[in-house]
């Protein structure tokens, strides 16, 4: 196991792995490179890594992909598991098990050095110099309202009181040279630093972090507890501390081995359009909402800095390894937390994010004494539906182990033949609902309430499967092997 502390020697190791697709001729900045790197999920090719983009300054590039499935079909997670220093054919259940372990161990912060030793601070641009114009920004989709400035990189904002610092990914759309616009959700953590300062009623400080360490980006996109700093949980993935420099122009540290760092204010009112954008559920998007504006003040950058993103559609994208990762870990630690003997939880990367699977261990029934199915469901959904993560999650299925959850094919199979068609599911109705997921009717996306759902699939006795490794003598399967 290695920890990546810069997205160049990530990229290094992926090369090494034959995982990185060198495009050297020179490409469109409009569509060229999102619909390259767009084929290359839907393909599962090597991730592109862009070397000549046309109207940008020689040496600026572009990297596509950053933590989709590999090429690599003996590792398929291999670009997840070593963004966060894990070996890289960890299976995506064990990466599952190494965030939610992560959880319950003491922080490590990070670590201030010295500007002069921070890559992210060799070239500074400010005033009317600091412009997006000059950095290799595509449009992702060719609906989306703009070119979009951030699809993988880390938005740090602080509380006021600088008792809270939250790194995370947002999209965010670039509108001219000087401004960009975020979508910032009210319930999300940005969105409720970003209240904190609306109430003083003063522009909120942001640095935007475009390719810092792979386990910075990854980390950033997923949950983790509110006022809990993710540079912390980050020092504990590494087993050391994250460095860190003040940034130039605000109060804000940024990572120092970061590729690029965009620094300004952000507006206290939604007073610019953002969207739309092809989003995470596999569509093309087809409306805006008023957003607030992000004002571009200072750039830092390394000498031929690497500009990273992630074009999200139908699967498979970053949306549905890392982002779908984090979540089953979220998942799988309150279920825990609640004394629920869950074996595993996971979200197929088909899926788009829209159900989660949680598996039960054949003694389940043993571990929770009088307890039925049915029972064990309702409080499953009880807890889940409580915790601000769930809220992307409209559907919930509890299985039995007697299969592999990460196999889409077991998976299909088991939710056929399991789920009953009218009975045995545990339904709340009136839960919390955003735009994101695509499968409520728009009266419920207006009213901000829906149903979601817990299906009991468990069986009552286990059936032995017509396969070959359940349904033959074990010599026999053996002689086979031995003379395949």
């Amino acid at each position: 196991m290695k920890y990546y502390d810069d997205l160049r020697s990530f990229i290094d190791a992926l090369d090494a792995m034959g995982d990185i697709m060198h495009v050297t001729r020179e490409v469109d900045c409009d569509f060229e490179p999102s619909a390259i790197t767009r084929r290359s999920y839907e393909i599962q090719s090597p991730a592109p890594l862009f070397h000549h983009i046309t109207g940008v300054e020689s040496g600026f590039r572009l990297f596509g992909a950053p933590a989709s499935l590999s090429s690599r079909s003996d590792m398929p997670y291999a670009r997840v598991a070593m963004s966060l220093g894990l070996a890289p054919e960890s299976t995506g259940l064990e990466i599952v098990e190494a965030l939610s372990a992560a959880r319950h161990k003491p922080g490590i912060p990070p670590v201030r050095v010295e500007s002069a030793a921070a890559p992210c601070q060799q070239n500074i641009l400010r005033g009317e110099d600091a412009t997006l114009d000059r950095f290799p920004i595509p449009f992702a989709h060719d609906k989306d309202g703009g070119r979009y400035a951030n699809t993988w990189g880390t938005l740090i904002v602080k509380t006021p009181d600088g008792k809270w610092v939250n790194w995370s990914i947002a999209r965010v759309m670039k509108v001219d040279g000087k401004r960009m616009v975020g979508l910032i959700v009210p319930s999300q953590h940005i969105g409720q630093i970003w209240a904190e300062w609306v109430k003083i009623g003063e522009p909120m400080p942001y640095a935007l972090v475009q390719g810092p360490a792979p386990a910075i980006s990854c980390v950033s996109g997923i949950p983790i507890p509110a006022h809990a700093d993710e540079a912390d949980y980050i020092g504990t993935l590494a087993g050391a501390p994250v460095e860190v420099v003040k940034a130039v122009s605000i109060d804000l540290d940024v990572p120092a081995t970061a590729e690029i760092v965009i620094e300004g204010h952000v507006s206290i009112t939604r007073d610019c359009q953002e969207g739309p954008y092809g989003e995470y559920g596999g569509y093309l998007g087809s409306g805006s909402s008023a957003q607030p504006t992000f004002h571009v003040e200072t750039i830092t950058y390394r000498d031929d800095p690497i500009w990273p993103m992630s074009i999200t559609g139908r699967p498979t994208d970053e949306s549905h390894t890392l982002w779908a990762m984090g979540l089953a870990a979220d998942a799988l630690t309150y279920l825990r937390e609640a004394e629920l003997p869950v074996k595993a939880a996971w979200i197929p990367e088909d899926s788009t994010v829209h159900l989660l699977l949680i598996v039960m261990p054949e003694n389940w029934r043993e571990l929770l004494p009088g307890v039925s199915s049915e029972e064990l469901s309702q409080r499953i959904g009880e807890v889940l539906f409580k915790t601000s993560a769930m809220v992307f999650i409209p559907k919930v299925y509890v299985v039995d182990d007697d299969f592999d959850p990460t196999n889409l094919r077991e998976v299909v199979w088991v939710l056929s033949t399991r789920v009953h068609p009218v009975g045995r599911r545990a339904v709340f109705e009136d839960q919390r609902v955003i735009r994101l997921p695509q499968c409520y009717e728009e009266e419920e996306y207006v009213a901000g309430k829906g149903a979601k759902v817990v299906f009991d699939t468990l069986q009552t006795t286990r059936h032995l499967h017509a396969s070959f490794e359940q349904g033959y003598p074990q010599e026999v399967r053996q002689r086979i092997l031995d003379n395949w």
